[in-house]
């Protein structure tokens, strides 16, 4: 980690089990207020909303704790779950790139979620705690 590359890895507990990981990259954070994120979440748990819980908390650290002016995904084409989660907290299609997938050759939608765009579905119930204590780490003053 270092002012210029960051990334933030957060698990992801239900009733005190872990169900899945939660990642939040800066790259030039400092000069272009842009960050991405990964996630993943065990089987057995994807499609009871976690997911979307997940990405609205990390969005929410992101735009109204650390002040990014945007944020990106990206998901293969086919992962109609991931994509929905984007479309459905108001990011905005990217265009697309490739990535291998089982040895494959396969399509990554990708995705931008503008600051404006999260404001119009920001949530209230998300609070943020610790918060300034690690902007100094990540080059944030």
């Amino acid at each position: 980690m270092s002012e210029s590359f960051w990334r933030l890895y957060f698990v992801v507990l239900v009733d005190g089990e872990p169900v899945g990981m939660q990642d939040l990259v800066g790259a030039d954070f400092t000069r272009f207020g842009v960050v991405s994120s990964f996630s993943w979440l065990v089987p057995g748990r994807r499609g009871d909303g976690i997911g979307k819980e997940m990405r609205s908390a990390v969005l929410h650290l992101a735009l109204a704790g650390l002040d990014a002016r945007e944020a990106e995904s990206d998901a293969f084409a086919d992962n109609h779950a991931s994509n929905k989660v984007s479309r459905t907290l108001g990011y905005e299609p990217n265009g697309t790139t490739w990535d291998t997938l089982r040895g494959e050759l396969a399509p990554i939608q990708r995705w931008r979620l503008t600051r404006d765009a999260w404001e119009q579905g920001r949530r209230d119930d998300i609070e943020l705690v610790g918060v300034e204590e690690c902007r100094p780490a990540l080059g944030l003053g």
